[in-house]
Formats: C-alpha cells, sequence, structure tokens
C-alpha cells in the first residue's frame, strides 16, 4: 500500500525556459457547402516543459478542435483561420504535411479517449510500439522491442514481455490506455496531448493513470495538455486551466485561483453543477446551467454566454468582451467579471429544482418494497479441450454474483459501486429479468423474480423498469420520440389510448424537453436528451422500482446534474424506488440513501450512504474513496492504490475474494492468512451497516479519513 502524497510541483527552472507550446488569438474554421463556420475563436494560451494545462468546457466548446488544430487534424475541410500556434519556437501553421508527419509521434504525442482509436486491431501490440521506434527513430527491430518493454514497465503494464505478443483485445481497457501512453512516450515527445485519456476507466484505474501521468510529466519533463469535462481531475493533475465556452477560452488561471475564486459566471456554473464527496442530496443542491451550447452558426452577437448567463445586461447582448486580467492574475472574458460574488448568487426563477423527499419510506418505517437473500448468477463456460467439446470435462463458471443480499424500502435509492467486472450490471439484470437467477431468492412485491422475463406477467414488468447506460442501444432510430415513449403506456394500458399521446407530453414536459419533441427522431438528439427520454420511456409504465444502470456517467457537468436533479423530482413526486449503479462514487454518495459496495460478485459492504463514506469501513471501499478525483485542490486525500487486476471471477481467490489486493490483510496475524483460507464474518455496525471482513471493527474504526482538509501556508 503506498500512501505517500504525489508531488504536483514544476520544477522551477523548467517553469522559466520558455514555453514548448504557445497558441496566440487561433480561430479554427471548417468550409461547408455555403460558406465556413468558425468553430473555435480568439484562443490563447501557453504550456512550458513540466507543466501540465488543463482544458475544460462542456461538450461542444471547441477543446478538442484546439488540439486537432496542434497535430492538423482537422480533415479536409477544416484548417486554421488566423492566429499562431507555436511549438519550440517555430509556427505549425503552415507547416506541410511531411513536416507535421514528423514532429507527429515523435516531438508532439497525443493519447485518446478510446484507446482501441489509436490501436490497431489486427497487428500485435509489440508491432505496433516498435513502429513508433523504427520509423522515428530508425532504430533495430530488437532495441526497438527492448526500448518499449523498458516503456511498459515503466506504465506499471504487468508481464509486459507477453503483453507486447497480444493483440488489443486480450488487454483490459486499462491496460490498453498504459500501452497508448507507453506508445506516446517512447520518443520522449515535448508535448503529449491527452483527451479525456480516463473517462472510460474505472475509477481505480483512473486514479493509477493520473498517478502515472504526474509522474511521467515530473521524470520526463514532458509539457502535458489535459483536455477533460471533469473538474476533479483538473484539480488532481494540472497546474494551470483555461475553461472553454462555445469556441471561446473565458477564464485562465491557476488551479488553486480557479477552483478558489471563479470569476466567469459560467466557470462558476460548471462548479455548482459537480457534487462534493461528501455531499448528499439532503444538506445539498446540484444546480445545472440552464440551456446549451450554442452550435457554431448560432453564437450571439454579444458575449456568447449571454443567453445562459444570470448577469446578463444589455451591454453583454450587443458588445463581446476581451479577455482581461484582473488584479489576482486571472484572465476573464466577462464585461462584470470584477463586480460578480458567486457567494451571492442565487438561482435563477426558471430554474426548476427538485423537491428531496424520501416518499413513502421517509419515516423509516417502510416495509422493504424488493428484498434480495444468497441471490447468485453463474454463466457456464465451454472450454477448447477435446473433453470439454465432448461434455466430458469439469465443469466451469463465471461467478458474476455470489451471495448478494439487501433490501430497499420504498421511496428509496440503493446505490451499488465497484470495479468494472464486479457484477454489478449483472446483479440489477438478473433483478429486471434479463438474466434467469443461478439460486437465491428475490422478492417484488410478494412475487417471485428469481426467473427470465417469459416468466413474469405483465403487472411484474410494467412495475419493473430499467434506465440503461447507452440510450442509442436501446432506441429505435426509425421510430419518433413520441411513439417510443408512448408505447409502454398502450403496451400496459395504463393510458387509454385517445390519451396516449398527451400523456406523452406531459412526460416529456416534465423531462424539460417540450412538445417539439413529440415527433423528433433519435438521430436529432443530443446525448443529454437521448437519456432523458430514456428516463421517460422507463417512467411511462409507472413504475414502482427503477433499475439505473450508469445513467450520467458519459454526459457533460451540466446534463450531469440535470438528470440527477430530474430523477429526484420523478422519486419525490411518485415515491419511485431506485437502484442506481455509477462509477462516480461523489453521485453515488449524493444520489442514494444507501450504498453497496461490490467486488468481484460479492457485497463487501452496504449501509446507510453517510456511514458508508467514513470509518469504519472495508478496505476495499477505502481505497475507492481515496481514488476518487476530488474538484477541490484544497483538499489533501489519502494514497491508496490498489495493486494488481481483479481475478477471474471464473476461478475467484478462495476465503476473502479481495485478498490478493487488500492494503490492510498485514493487519491480521500471519499477514492475514485467514483471509486466503476462510470467508470473512459480517460485522454489523448498526442501522443496516455491514462490513464483509476479517479484520475486527476495533480496527476498522481506527482508519483516517481519507479525505481532509491542507493546512494553509
Amino acid at each position: 500500500m503506498a500512501e505517500a502524497a504525489m508531488d504536483w510541483t514544476v520544477n522551477k527552472n523548467l517553469s522559466d525556459a520558455g514555453p514548448v507550446l504557445k497558441i496566440e488569438e487561433v480561430a479554427v474554421a471548417y468550409k461547408v457547402r455555403h460558406g465556413e463556420i468558425v468553430a473555435v475563436q480568439n484562443v490563447s494560451f501557453e504550456i512550458k516543459r513540466g507543466e501540465s494545462y488543463g482544458i475544460v468546457g462542456e461538450s461542444g466548446c471547441g477543446k478538442s478542435t484546439v488540439a486537432w488544430a496542434i497535430v492538423n487534424f482537422l480533415g479536409a475541410n477544416g484548417y486554421v483561420k488566423a492566429g499562431s500556434i507555436k511549438f519550440l519556437g517555430q509556427d505549425l501553421v503552415g507547416k506541410t504535411g511531411e513536416e507535421l508527419r514528423k514532429l507527429r509521434g515523435d516531438q508532439i504525442a497525443m493519447v485518446y479517449q478510446d484507446p482501441m482509436q489509436a490501436l490497431n486491431p489486427s497487428m500485435k501490440l509489440g508491432d505496433q510500439m516498435k513502429e513508433v521506434l523504427t520509423v522515428h527513430r530508425g532504430m533495430s527491430d530488437a532495441d526497438a522491442a527492448k526500448r518499449c518493454i523498458e516503456m511498459l514497465d515503466r506504465v506499471y503494464m504487468p508481464d509486459a514481455a507477453n503483453v507486447m505478443k497480444r493483440y488489443p483485445h486480450q488487454i483490459s481497457g486499462g491496460q490498453q490506455q498504459r500501452v497508448v501512453i507507453a506508445m506516446a512516450l517512447l520518443n520522449n515527445p515535448a508535448l503529449l496531448i491527452m483527451d479525456e485519456p480516463t473517462t472510460a476507466l474505472d475509477v481505480t484505474v483512473e486514479a493509477a493513470v493520473l498517478d502515472l501521468i504526474a509522474e511521467l510529466r515530473r521524470d520526463f519533463d514532458t509539457a502535458i495538455m489535459y483536455i477533460t469535462h471533469n473538474l476533479g481531475v483538473v484539480a488532481r493533475v494540472c497546474n494551470r486551466v483555461g475553461v472553454m465556452y462555445a469556441g471561446e477560452m473565458v477564464e485562465r488561471g491557476t488551479v488553486e485561483q480557479i477552483f478558489k475564486k471563479p470569476q466567469h459566471p459560467y466557470t462558476q456554473g460548471l462548479m455548482r453543477c459537480v457534487p462534493k464527496l461528501g455531499a448528499d442530496k439532503a444538506s445539498s443542491m446540484l444546480y445545472p446551467i440552464i440551456g446549451r451550447v450554442p452550435p457554431p452558426r448560432n453564437r450571439p452577437i454579444g458575449c456568447i454566454f449571454n443567453p445562459r448567463c444570470d448577469y446578463t445586461q444589455d451591454r453583454c447582448i450587443e458588445e463581446r468582451p476581451q479577455l482581461r486580467d484582473m488584479p489576482n492574475g486571472v484572465s476573464v472574458r466577462c464585461h462584470f467579471a470584477g463586480e460578480i460574488d458567486p457567494a451571492q448568487w442565487t438561482p435563477p426563477e426558471e430554474l426548476k429544482l427538485p423537491s428531496i423527499s424520501g416518499g413513502d419510506g421517509d419515516n423509516g418505517e417502510a416495509e422493504p418494497i424488493l428484498t434480495v437473500n444468497g441471490l447468485k448468477k453463474y454463466y457456464p463456460v465451454q472450454g477448447s479441450s477435446l473433453k470439454d467439446l465432448l461434455g466430458r470435462g469439469p465443469k466451469r463458471y463465471v461467478k458474476a454474483v455470489e451471495d448478494a443480499t439487501f433490501s430497499v424500502k420504498k421511496g428509496k435509492t440503493l446505490g451499488i459501486v465497484g470495479e468494472s467486472g464486479c457484477g454489478k450490471s449483472t446483479l440489477i439484470k438478473t433483478l429486471i429479468g434479463l438474466e434467469e437467477s443461478t439460486a437465491g431468492e428475490a422478492q417484488f412485491l410478494g412475487f417471485d423474480i428469481t426467473g427470465d422475463l417469459s416468466t413474469r406477467n405483465k403487472q411484474l414488468i410494467q412495475e419493473l423498469q430499467m434506465v440503461f447506460q447507452n440510450p442509442d442501444s436501446t432506441m429505435n432510430p426509425s421510430y419518433s420520440v413520441g411513439q417510443q415513449i408512448g408505447r409502454p403506456m398502450i403496451r400496459f394500458g395504463t393510458v387509454p389510448k385517445n390519451q396516449v399521446r398527451d400523456e406523452v407530453i406531459k412526460l416529456l414536459q416534465a423531462m424539460r424537453l417540450g412538445e417539439n419533441y413529440y415527433d423528433r427522431l433519435p438521430r436529432q438528439l443530443s446525448g443529454g436528451e437521448k437519456q432523458r427520454v430514456g428516463i421517460a420511456r422507463a417512467l411511462a409504465s409507472s413504475p414502482n422500482v427503477v433499475l439505473c444502470d450508469e445513467p450520467v456517467s458519459a454526459l457533460d457537468v451540466s446534463v450531469q446534474a440535470a438528470i440527477l436533479n430530474l430523477l429526484l423530482d420523478v422519486q419525490a413526486e411518485s415515491g419511485t424506488t431506485m437502484i442506481f449503479i455509477a462509477h462516480d462514487l461523489s453521485v453515488v454518495r449524493f444520489f442514494s440513501d444507501d450504498v453497496a459496495v461490490m467486488y468481484l460478485g460479492q457485497i463487501m459492504e452496504i449501509g446507510p450512504a453517510d456511514a458508508i463514506y467514513a470509518p469504519p469501513y472495508h478496505p476495499y471501499t477505502e481505497a475507492l474513496l481515496s481514488a476518487v478525483p476530488i474538484p477541490d485542490p484544497t483538499i489533501q486525500q489519502k494514497h491508496i492504490r490498489l495493486e494488481g487486476n481483479v481475478p477471474s471471477a471464473i476461478s475467484p481467490p478462495s476465503g476473502c475474494r479481495f485478498h490478493t489486493r487488500c492494503p490492510r490483510r498485514h493487519l491480521l496475524p500471519n499477514n492475514g492468512k485467514i483471509c486466503e483460507e476462510e470467508l470473512p464474518p459480517w460485522r454489523e455496525i448498526g442501522d443496516g451497516h455491514r462490513i464483509f471482513c476479517h479484520i475486527p471493527l476495533e480496527t476498522l474504526r481506527t482508519f483516517d479519513p481519507i479525505i481532509t482538509q491542507k493546512e494553509e501556508d
């Protein structure tokens, strides 16, 4: 277990040197049939060697377009219309394709959000990595292979030599991202551009990758441009930050300056959208930014943020503000930045906020609406040996869910957290009936729901609905929004046929969409709008329980806040019970009444949300909490990282399934040998809080809190 704090400081000698990258008043345009579209304009910033510069903003703000402009990946119709992009003093604008090709992959490298975009699925990883060195450095194949293995070791890739022999699909997503990072660093580039490199990763893998980025910046003196919409990641890995909105840079400053006192109304709005790790729905509120980022063709004449700004005046509508330096060193593109006090902000009247209520469960005496006892889900595995093919080999199973036991009261929310492959989605798919359980009991409204959908009657299906992570995969592209929401109403007869349209429109309005969305097709909606339609469809049958599988993980912070508020409103008005899966522990803490922590198919800890986020907690819960990026640079967070990968669910470890990665097993006699041999007991803390661990409660209570406030200098 490593608990030493990471060193995020910039080498003073390096920071005093000239910038590696200097962008001045850059505008990027795309040629279209009737002229051109200016996607980015008036963007200026610089990055010095050994420094990490964060670019943040909602989708459509132009963050990635700036990155593409640097490496000239704008496509055949894209070009830099104005300004200069200087790399180590040389202007890249106007460079020939051959000159830029020599720079890309050598002195400038890029890491993408989806590592599979950068990896060739038909080539072995070693061949792809060696190509970087043989092409740009003229190395021999043997020397290139040696260098590649050394770099894979440097990014903590287990069994690096064998990874070189594998294809991309044969390693995990986190390992794919490490390969891409290692490939990007092979030539020790002066500039590393990272475009949302951790968005799709587990919180523990994300933490390891962010630690790695900090080490690489320090050890390789690399200048890093880090693009993200996650403010917590910016607070963890960046020194300075630029906030972009609708193609313009609206605020620049150090991380401490921007997070301590944001001065542009847009930056302030982003901060109000993010749940803090210790916040819950009863004591705090999320305030989404009204409206959406305007498309390049339809940007306002004056301040581009004025249609969504709470401080708009006539001057904002008529005159475009310039980026100006404030007394504290922050640069802000706002006419009234010096006069705005974020502490005095009040929500605008048109912002409808949820009324927080637990429905019928408020009195704490409500009966559980859903009860699960010892639920198991195993998947048979077909071996490849002759005995297996003949059906004579030993039967093997993926033990996806093991002895899950919990209950959920009406009107309450149970949050489920854990790494990928821990069984979260399998658990709720079994409850919804998409999978048939292997063993155990599950009772919903007195009905047995352990069978698949074919064993359920219409009423049971009506009362138990699901919101999926990716609405695109569950929406028919040929049917309108209104038809898809209305279908459950017709199917279950909850509304007379002649009233379906009116009820769908009411539901659309409740989702903050409106009647004009009724006839739209899925392709005409944004990601956040599609997710709202998915929620509306799940609610169309007036269910008692809604199962939510990562419904906000891919959304911008403002859209995420709006969706969470929407779900809270639904729960308060209808007393709906929810099971909520997410990999963001801050979101789960804010939204849930109770939390279950899963690891390799087993629930390791379960109880009230406030109890889960403070000692005593299971060592796995402790590690998850220490990995969460917190959008506050004044917070001191314990540094606990899990070593190794999650074991195979086909042959899980004996005893406690977590013992192979547990950072606390040394607290037990014989280095926790009992953890290898025996199943842990359930430790009852009280009020429904239980921990599945061999470590005594007295010891668990001595763990320090994960989060403390940094002392003022």
